[in-house]
């Protein structure tokens, strides 16, 4: 009888879609890590969040323009929470690179068309984009909607070590998560017992 396959853990699943997609990139002890480094990966992560591809098959092609899309998306993030992290910087530096390249992600979704009938006009909506391209634009419409108008909820993790961001969903929220709170919280614990002991 086949083994059957667990599902994949993404990181931070509770998040908002466009900071699912940023956490692809994490990190722990062992370094960070790039959870989209194949056209497969990129397959389960945009089945995982919902994200409508129609069953279609993801390429290089589509690999390489969905880790762009993602970068740049960090690199937008950076900017709105004034994010400084060395371990979290984007590997699109520019900011006009990334909006670039945030506006080509979306522009790949079907636009409604205009239409004549009779003396006047219609509205035809476009038929759903089908497709990785049409997931991925999915995820760039909801990127530039938190961008523009949730900008003030995106935080930073500051704890020790973390590149990720999150959503304040909550007014006493300070980390991504309980794990990177418990993590920073020990070591401002220990700087204090090492203060009290001299070893400062």
């Amino acid at each position: 009888m086949p083994e059957e396959s667990t599902p994949r853990a993404w990181v931070l699943p509770d998040e908002p879609t466009p900071i699912r997609l940023m956490s692809t990139v994490w990190a722990d002890t062992a370094g960070i890590h790039d959870d989209l480094g194949s056209a497969a990966d990129l397959e389960q992560w945009l089945d995982a969040v919902g994200a409508p591809r129609a069953g279609a098959r993801a390429t290089d092609e589509d690999l390489a323009a969905a880790v762009r899309f993602r970068d740049a998306v960090r690199r937008l993030a950076a900017h709105a929470t004034g994010d400084q992290r060395i371990g979290a910087r984007s590997a699109i530096a520019d900011l006009d690179e990334a909006v670039s390249a945030l506006n080509a992600a979306a522009a790949s979704q079907p636009a409604p068309r205009i239409a004549l009938r009779g003396d006047g006009f219609a509205r035809v909506e476009p038929e759903p984009g089908s497709g990785v391209s049409a997931g991925l634009a999915a995820v760039a419409d909801e990127t530039i909607t938190l961008l523009t108008e949730g900008a003030s909820g995106l935080r930073a993790c500051y704890a020790p070590g973390c590149v990720l961001y999150f959503v304040k969903s909550h007014p006493r929220r300070e980390w991504c998560s309980v794990a990177c709170g418990n993590r920073a919280r020990a070591v401002r614990h220990y700087d204090k017992v090492r203060v009290r002991r001299g070893d400062a």
